[in-house]
């Protein structure tokens, strides 16, 4: 059976402490419920152009995927910008989509579910420019979906381990995927 996938713009306090679990079993980067909202997602759900893909296999949340609209004076944007060539960030940087995560239970990946998740966040999307971070590593299995959705690298990331990768919205260059 195929997990079932939606999308949402907004979350509830019931949607937070659903997703918790997952985002925990995949990153296992903080260590509790209230570090997580207090450092990053509380913050990113606020953000203008947030949006959310959940995979659900017989109703159980196995995968989400989010997103915003990066800006100038956020974190991540000026992080990358700091680290970039002026011409290359001024290219891509501000009014980006900004996939910050994608995560699959590991007893539910390897069916295609992260592409799956990746191309219904991004569905529509009104931002011509889409950025990311991921590992450097590419034989990486995150590597290679990025790669099949013709995601393609920037400039380094924020450590040595990682590089930005973009791509443009499929139709807003005539079809093409010139990058950058």
């Amino acid at each position: 059976m195929l997990p079932g996938l939606d999308l949402v713009t907004a979350v509830t306090e019931d949607d937070t402490r659903e997703l918790w679990p997952v985002y925990d079993a995949v990153f296992a980067d903080v260590p509790d419920l209230d570090s997580w909202r207090e450092g990053v997602w509380d913050r990113h759900v606020g953000r203008a152009g947030f949006r959310l893909a959940r995979a659900r296999l017989d109703g159980r949340l196995v995968g989400f995927a989010y997103g915003y609209t990066g800006q100038p004076g956020q974190w991540w944007t000026d992080s990358v910008a700091d680290g970039w060539p002026e011409a290359l960030a001024a290219q891509w940087l501000g009014g980006h989509f900004e996939l910050v995560s994608i995560g699959v239970l590991a007893e539910t990946r390897g069916r295609g579910l992260g592409g799956r998740l990746l191309d219904t966040v991004t569905h529509g999307l009104p931002h011509e420019r889409w950025l990311l971070m991921t590992t450097a590593d590419e034989s990486d299995p995150a590597r290679r979906l990025y790669a099949s959705r013709h995601w393609a690298v920037l400039g380094p990331g924020l450590d040595v381990d990682q590089v930005v990768l973009g791509r443009r919205r499929p139709d807003a260059q005539a079809g093409t995927q010139q990058i950058p």
